[in-house]
């Protein structure tokens, strides 16, 4: 049995793409990182986070142009499956993307409650003075209508005619 897995464990070591691979992840490549800059000028994603993908991008067409650098990598993590290697970067990439994401949310988030907080007083100060200048108007108004002493019917109705 384990000189059946012997010669598949010696290929497992060997990482080898065809030339019609290494074009198509080459072209997937390229075309990821211009779907990050088309994404940065249309508006759709910020620069700042656009950074974090075009690496992914040129990580991708690393690998694509060199497919012995992912043996080198294996070898540098102490892994002997290259398939391991790749795979434990993506996780550890797709973790700390997690991580990252969730610190901005978490940010946003308190943002968010901040801003609704001085939303809300802003509003609160707004209606107590709509209230005072109305009570202000209201008064005047009612001051206005108030009884001078005078007969309705003589024609003045105004304090100072009194005077």
């Amino acid at each position: 049995m384990s000189a059946v897995l012997a010669p598949l464990a010696a290929q497992a070591d060997h990482v080898s793409l065809t030339s019609q691979t290494r074009i198509i992840a080459a072209a997937l490549a390229i075309l990821f990182m211009l779907l990050i800059l088309d994404l940065i000028r249309r508006d759709r994603l910020q620069e700042r986070y656009s950074v974090i993908w075009f690496a992914a991008g040129l990580a991708m067409l690393a690998g694509a142009a060199f497919p012995g650098l992912l043996k080198l990598v294996a070898d540098a993590m102490g892994v002997r499956d290259t398939n391991v290697a790749l795979f434990s970067i993506v996780l550890l990439l797709l973790l700390g993307l997690a991580l990252n994401f969730s610190v901005i949310m978490s940010k946003q988030a308190a943002q968010i409650t901040r801003l609704a907080q001085e939303r809300a007083i802003e509003r609160a100060r707004e209606q107590g003075a709509r209230e005072a200048l109305e009570r202000r108007l209201n008064g005047t108004a009612v001051e206005a209508d108030e009884p001078t002493g005078e007969d309705p019917g003589s024609g003045s109705g105004s304090h100072s005619a009194q005077a």
